[in-house]
């Protein structure tokens, strides 16, 4: 990065960020979906921003992977556009006692290839993700799991080693997908790169042209509503620019996950309408390496008090955010009572900038020259950008950050790969919540957890993270959990800079999709159609 670039940020993004007339600022509103969609279209064109390694639901743990995968492959239960949770394949789940789920099926629902769902197929899907031998990304969400059976044709019951009260909610994200026990079999190692994925969803895998598209058929044999259009074509477009264009040029009718630097173009250019809605997504610095220097909570608490966070609002997210110290969005708190939202966000550590005792703070720790480095990717502004704030906080308290660049499609290998991350202490990381529970962002930091990847081990913040699981009743559970961000916080196991609502544009010609982050778990391309 240029000294231009972080002198830039520094001075709260004077010479960066959206033009003033592009209506962005900091003026955006959250909308709860687009307008219905009126009558169906014969396809749309959807641009992602990378290709999926593989569509294989076990390792389906990110944007671009999810936001193709959802309309395809269908879980137990669903999570809906109002993020909330609703039936999906089971069409009923009991709880007859707390280590004990039932889930009854839908009578008559069908894969890609003609055959009929059934509770073998439910037990062998779940089984997948508890396989050592797959490595699954929701492998932790199955960890108290004693057994998945079949106890009637159409019910599958499972059994807990404790109470789990964040396991029937994740039956709603792609760990509770359910695909064709023979189907996977019979592609074997070939399973989610070429083929079908055997599912039962709106839509099926049709053309994959690696590098350049991923295209979905309609299934004419969903048992639920069909799907408004017959085809729907992913066009893998890694250069924000080229995604934006694309948008502009109508090559591409629409896409999530906007460029923030295209937000106005995108607003002021005519062509659709750019919407921004709940994201329950923040976006932070995930601290990956505590053996240096950052071992030293004084140099965490350092960083967090040096950043700008508002400039990066303003340069980094086209104004369309809200600058935060809290690692979970405040939205997963709507439903606590006031004492408990109290003690998750009464006491949070400054988000304004103190770089006077940020210096302290370093000079304290013996810091002072200490180097750090920092991944950053041409994936958008919102990493480019943090990383150079990071770099500019770093400078200014004494520090010496280094970026190191990643190709978009290699940034994801830092979520899945310990080798990918060596030699990095930090990197930008846009964390969403998979469900509308605090838990499932704060687990991350409990000993062992998929997502620490700084190895951050405290026993007592363990303690308190099993017993919240073990919680079924939501005001109480979430006492303990508004326990587990005061310490969350206070450590900065990750440094918070901002709350992210979801973006989506699309063009005139369509409508339906919704606008919040439902669109990972939800077929949302199903309800995408003509828009008069």
């Amino acid at each position: 990065m240029t000294t231009a670039a972080l002198t830039c940020l520094t001075a709260l993004a004077a010479c960066s960020g959206p033009p003033k007339d592009s209506g962005t600022g900091t003026e955006f509103k959250l909308s709860a979906t687009t307008p219905r969609a009126r009558g169906e279209v014969d396809s749309f064109t959807w641009a992602v921003y990378a290709e999926p390694a593989t569509l294989d639901y076990t390792a389906a743990f990110d944007y671009p992977q999810n936001t193709i995968l959802s309309n395809v492959c269908e879980s137990l239960m669903r999570w809906t556009p109002g993020l909330t949770m609703e039936p999906g394949l089971a069409k009923k789940a009991s709880n007859p006692n707390p280590k004990t789920w039932v889930y009854d099926l839908r009578p008559g629902v069908r894969f890609h290839d003609g055959k009929e769902m059934t509770a073998d197929d439910v037990v062998y899907s779940l089984g997948r993700q508890q396989d050592p031998k797959n490595a699954a990304a929701w492998a932790q969400v199955f960890q108290n799991v004693a057994a998945v059976r079949k106890t009637g044709p159409l019910q599958v019951t499972v059994r807990l080693k404790k109470p789990d009260s964040q396991f029937p909610q994740y039956m709603a994200t792609a760990a509770g997908v359910v695909a064709s026990r023979s189907g996977v079999g019979a592609a074997g190692e070939d399973y989610g790169t070429t083929g079908g994925l055997a599912c039962t969803g709106p839509f099926e895998l049709g053309a994959w042209n690696k590098g350049q598209s991923i295209q979905l058929d309609r299934f004419d044999g969903y048992w639920g509503r069909k799907a408004k259009s017959k085809k729907a074509v992913f066009r893998i477009l890694t250069d924000p620019s080229a995604r934006t264009n694309a948008m502009l040029s109508g090559e591409a009718d629409g896409g999530y996950l906007i460029p923030t630097e295209s937000y106005g173009r995108l607003r002021g250019s005519g062509v659709g309408s750019l919407r921004f809605g709940e994201g329950l997504t923040t976006v932070n610095v995930n601290v990956t390496n505590m053996r240096g220097p950052l071992g030293d909570v004084r140099v965490r608490r350092a960083l967090s008090l040096a950043m700008d966070r508002s400039g990066f609002v303003k340069a980094g997210l086209g104004g369309a955010g809200t600058s935060t110290s809290s690692i979970t969005p405040r939205a997963v708190w709507a439903g606590a009572s006031e004492p408990t939202r109290k003690t998750a966000l009464g006491a949070l550590p400054p988000a304004k900038r103190d770089i006077a005792k940020a210096k302290a703070l370093i000079e304290e720790a013996g810091a002072t020259g200490k180097t750090l480095t920092v991944a950053t990717s041409p994936i958008g502004q919102d990493v480019s950008l943090l990383a150079t704030v990071v770099q500019a906080a770093g400078t200014q308290i004494g520090l010496n950050v280094r970026l190191k660049t990643i190709a978009p499609n290699a940034f994801t290998a830092l979520f899945t790969d310990p080798e990918a991350r060596e030699g990095i202490d930090l990197f930008p990381y846009t964390s969403y919540h998979n469900i509308s529970d605090p838990l499932d962002l704060l687990a991350n930091f409990r000993t062992g957890a998929y997502l620490n990847f700084a190895g951050y081990s405290d026993r007592g913040y363990d303690r308190l993270v099993d017993r919240a699981t073990a919680v079924y009743q939501r005001e109480q559970r979430m006492e303990i959990e508004a326990k587990l961000q005061k310490q969350a916080s206070e450590n900065v196991l990750w440094i918070p800079v901002a709350e992210w609502p979801t973006s989506v544009f699309l063009n005139n010609r369509i409508t339906g999709a919704p606008t919040t982050i439902s669109y990972m778990y939800y077929p949302w391309a199903a309800d995408v159609g003509a828009a008069k």
